[in-house]
């Protein structure tokens, strides 16, 4: 058996051992080596010697069944593995592993190299080829190609893994972003040497100042441009777009003067010469209209803030760096320490979000700087490792097809691509008949593994006449999306004459060939290629979407650009039968499109799929427990049953107003009888009980009501108390539900009616239960926590990891304040005359407790805490200076009242909100208000 070793792996310590282990492993003995399955899948373990252990994983690689050496765990501690973070192995109870076991557990992977003893992982095994290999070895700076599929975005993590220091990456799309760093830190990657930051570009902008409004995307811009269209009929919404972004405002300048523009050159604008001024004039009235409806376009901004970059990162990786212009890359770029210190990767090829983007351009920011322009080295990646052969055939012919007709974009687009996979895969193409397409929609609409594409937002709904999936995109939004199967409606016969102005004047003998060879169209003034460059990137996006198959649904099936592809009709029916995807695959599914902006797709799946309904009882939310209260303490109604649900509300949630009132102004019996008997303990027991009871169904190991009530109401709807079941599940520590909400698709930045997450509810009740925080705590923590929060501090975005101590302390510190304020939790260790605020004594409650992967044993100590709240005050002199919190005196803290978090509101968009205002700290203050805890709030409300 071949054993592989990861490259992280360091076995010095115990070279000999591993050594033997690895012999033994690749002669089959597997009992020499001592492997056994550990319970935490998919992970076995061998015998070094009498201490150590030998983290496994096993793959398949075609026929053959690889063995990967992981890590080495010193002295039985298996809790401070980085891949089973914080699992408890007991080695008396775990067994001997059998061949015929490992081979049916092991996971495939699509390449191996034949040769090579080292891979990577990020989520998965990383295999580097041999050109991936010589790139990863380069210095920067390094500019890389590649095609979707091409893996350049697993290399230029692995390169980023490498490096020292600061480091940012950044991508214009948010979900990329995001991906990014998770690939990043799968499996509990760690490097102390260095901090990387992921960020979208409108994310790097809020770093250096949070720009006022709403970022303005395409589609505002394009109704906004429907208003003119009659005064510019010679021009669309997309070029022009792409000509105020990518010509007028693309310089780090700063925007173009009217004369400057006028003055371009044939190919450096989408326009005629005597077209410019109207459209100049146009670009004026844009700017306009931006600044009258709250708008920023963050084209416009780079080139405003250019001053606000300075030096602040060791390297820095930008991605998919065709979406970007040229004074947004200037921009990131100046926030370089030392020029050239970077990787940038793209295709060009993929641009169909208007840019005016090229590599030329590119490089032309490297030639001002004649010692980087000469240092500069750009790299292709010709391997396809996503699509299946037939995909990938038809997408090089289609480049072929645009290099025949246009000449070469640039040198660096130049390529075609290999494919890896084995599977043949289709294209294929069905006549645009109602009873193909309802044949194609019975088959497919049930599952999750087949989406359909159109052209332009506008197509969409008559796609959807047909296709009642919700999985219907335009190619704006198809860009990041990969599924099985792509159905592409009306695609060609939709723009027919724009695709036969493509191909027009090629024939299969330019296809013929297997490389494209560098040529430039002669006609500097022929703008052939941006009138329609993006209807052949948007099919060449559209085909590589999918993994296996590609249906093309046309009316004129002998279009010219189908002949030369070589798509043809082969019959009307297709012999897919799809398998109905789970009411959990859907969820998972909306949870992912919702995550990726996809907004419109993700609503559709609740409302016609899972078919979310209301629930039907009341919910303590704002409006909900101020109907509920008038109700209830109106004197004139005496109803035991809301005064009941009030009373609840009040015990709960910790609150003494309305408890007092029901006990003094209304003299009902059951609130005065818990008022007077609170000294011996009554009240305590009232609110445990209650906590019990309300908690019940999301606690019991039996998760079956909850479950059924997801399927009615949504993974994500309220309970009575205006907590979401995964809340109430952590706050429970029932691991098993957390886990089956999650694979669901369940949110874990939902806030209830005080601000509070699953993951502010689980370090609650963390900081009060000791045998919480020692036992399911961990477990809960790692699931539900955020990888890190936003928080907008002296007008900027200041974004904190789990790593960092900010992080575990302002999370602890939000969690507290409304049991900080609150009366019915007084004690002797805080009394309410010394809860002037937080303080260390505060945060460190139970911190012996909890799991290593949360606080790190040398962070446990009261000096640690002191110094991470003196840093991240207000008046605090330290750099980074994140101005997190307020000093109120010595040693006593509050969240800094300017301090803005950016929370997902009710529509699922994001914003940005004061602090106080997520905390619903005016309730806190209204909810106390006979006491004098709540009062010394009141100084925080009104410097919001």
């Amino acid at each position: 058996m071949k054993v592989l070793t990861y490259s992280g792996l360091d076995p010095s310590r115990v070279q000999k051992s591993y050594e033997k282990v690895r012999a033994a492993i690749e002669r089959g003995d597997l009992r020499s080596a001592q492997v056994k399955k550990l319970a935490v899948s998919p992970y076995y373990r061998a015998k070094l010697d009498a201490t150590n252990r030998l983290l496994l994983m096993f793959v398949r690689y075609g026929d053959e069944t690889v063995c990967l050496a992981l890590e080495v765990i010193a002295n039985h501690a298996y809790e401070k593995s980085r891949f089973l973070r914080g699992a408890v192995v007991d080695e008396a109870k775990i067994e001997d592993a059998a061949d015929s076991q490992i081979a049916a557990e092991a996971a495939p992977v699509r390449y191996l190299h034949p040769g090579r003893s080292e891979f990577h992982l990020l989520d998965k095994v990383i295999s580097f080829d041999d050109t991936q290999e010589s790139i990863y070895r380069l210095p920067p700076p390094l500019v890389l190609v590649g095609s979707a599929g091409s893996g350049k975005t697993a290399l230029t993590l692995e390169k980023l893994r490498s490096i020292e220091g600061s480091l940012l990456y950044v991508t214009q799309s948010p979900w990329l972003a995001q991906s990014a760093r998770a690939l990043y830190f799968a499996n509990g990657y760690e490097n102390e040497a260095q901090e990387p930051l992921f960020l979208s570009y409108r994310e790097f902008l809020e770093t250096l100042k949070v720009p006022e409004g709403r970022e303005v995307g395409f589609a505002a811009f394009r109704d906004w441009f429907a208003r003119h269209h009659q005064q510019y009929r010679f021009t669309d919404a997309h070029q022009c777009f792409e000509e105020f972004r990518g010509v007028i405002g693309s310089q780090p300048e700063g925007v173009l003067s009217a004369e400057a523009y006028q003055t371009l050159g044939p190919r450096q604008s989408i326009f005629a010469a005597e077209q410019r001024a109207a459209v100049y004039a146009l670009f004026g009235k844009y700017q306009r209209w931006l600044a009258e409806n709250g708008l920023y376009d963050s084209n416009l901004v780079a080139g405003q803030w250019q001053a606000l970059a300075t030096p602040a990162y060791d390297f820095v990786v930008i991605d998919e760096v065709q979406d970007l212009t040229n004074v947004q890359l200037a921009l990131v770029l100046r926030t370089l320490r030392q020029p050239g210190q970077f990787l940038l990767c793209g295709d060009s090829n993929q641009i169909v979000h208007p840019n005016f983007f090229s590599w030329a351009a590119v490089k032309s920011l490297f030639w001002r700087d004649a010692a980087l322009a000469e240092r500069q080295s750009l790299h292709v990646l010709g391997v396809n490792y996503r699509n299946v052969r037939a995909v990938t055939r038809v997408a090089n012919d289609l480049l072929k097809i645009k290099h025949a007709r246009f000449g070469s974009i640039d040198r660096e687009s130049n390529h075609l691509v290999e494919p890896v996979a084995g599977e043949e895969g289709e294209v294929r193409v069905l006549p645009d008949k109602d009873a193909v397409k309802r044949d194609l929609d019975a088959r497919t609409r049930a599952s999750t593994l087949f989406a359909v594409l159109v052209l332009r937002d506008e197509d969409k709904s008559a796609a959807r006449a047909f296709f009642r999936t919700p999985l219907v995109f335009s190619v704006h939004e198809a860009k990041g999306l990969e599924y099985p199967n792509i159905i592409l409606y009306r695609f060609v016969s939709g723009q027919r004459q724009a695709y036969a102005e493509i191909c027009a004047s090629v024939d299969r003998a330019d296809l013929a060939r297997e490389t494209l060879e560098y040529r430039r169209a002669k006609d500097k003034n022929d703008k052939s290629l941006e009138i329609w460059k993006f209807y052949v990137n948007a099919l060449y996006v559209a085909l590589t979407r999918a993994v296996e198959r590609v249906w093309m649904i046309e009316s004129d099936l002998q279009h010219p650009l189908l002949a030369l592809l070589g798509i043809r009709e082969d019959g009307e029916t297709v012999d897919v039968q799809a398998r109905s995807s789970s009411r959990e695959d859907w969820e998972r599914e909306a949870y992912r499109l919702e995550q990726q902006g996809k907004q419109e797709q993700a609503e559709a799946i609740r409302q016609d799929v899972l078919k979310v309904r209301a629930v039907p009882w009341p919910v303590w939310n704002e409006a909900g427990i101020e109907a509920l209260a008038e109700r209830a303490l109106d004197p004139s109604n005496v109803s035991s049953k809301l005064r009941q649900q009030v009373l609840d509300f009040s015990l709960w949630h910790r609150q003494e107003r309305y408890l007092l009132r029901l006990a003094t102004e209304l003299r009902w019996k059951p609130a005065a009888q818990l008022v007077a008997r609170a000294p011996q303990g009554d009240l305590d027991r009232a609110m445990d009980a209650l906590t019990v009871r309300l908690m019940a169904p999301c606690a019991k190991k039996n998760v079956k009501d909850v479950l059924g009530h997801c399927d009615q109401y949504g993974v994500d709807h309220r309970t009575t108390v205006d907590a979401t079941p995964l809340m109430l599940a952590a706050r429970a520590g029932n691991v098993a539900l957390v886990e089956a909400l999650l694979e669901r698709g369940a949110d874990i930045e939902q806030r209830d009616l005080f601000g509070h997450t699953a993951a502010l509810h689980a370090l609650d009740r963390a900081a009060t239960d000791a045998e919480y925080a020692a036992g399911p705590f961990a477990a809960i923590h790692e699931r539900v926590a955020p990888a890190f929060i936003d928080v907008e501090a002296d007008g900027r975005l200041v974004r904190l990891y789990a790593h960092q101590g900010e992080y575990f302390l302002l999370q602890r510190m939000l969690a507290s304040i409304k049991t900080l304020a609150s009366q019915l939790v007084a004690g002797p260790e805080f009394p309410i005359e010394r809860r002037h605020a937080i303080n260390a004594g505060w945060l460190m409650r139970n911190v012996e407790q909890l799991p290593h992967s949360v606080l790190r044993a040398e962070r446990r100590k009261r000096t640690w805490f002191n110094a991470v709240l003196a840093r991240a005050e207000v008046s605090s002199s330290y750099v980074p200076a994140r101005r997190l919190w307020r000093r109120l005196r010595n040693g006593y803290y509050l969240p800094n009242p300017q301090l803005r978090l950016r929370v997902r509101t009710a529509d699922r968009d994001e914003t940005w909100l004061p602090v106080y205002e997520v905390l619903n700290l005016s309730r806190v203050v209204a909810g106390n208000a006979y006491g004098p805890a709540g009062n010394r709030y009141e100084e925080m409300l009104d410097h919001r």
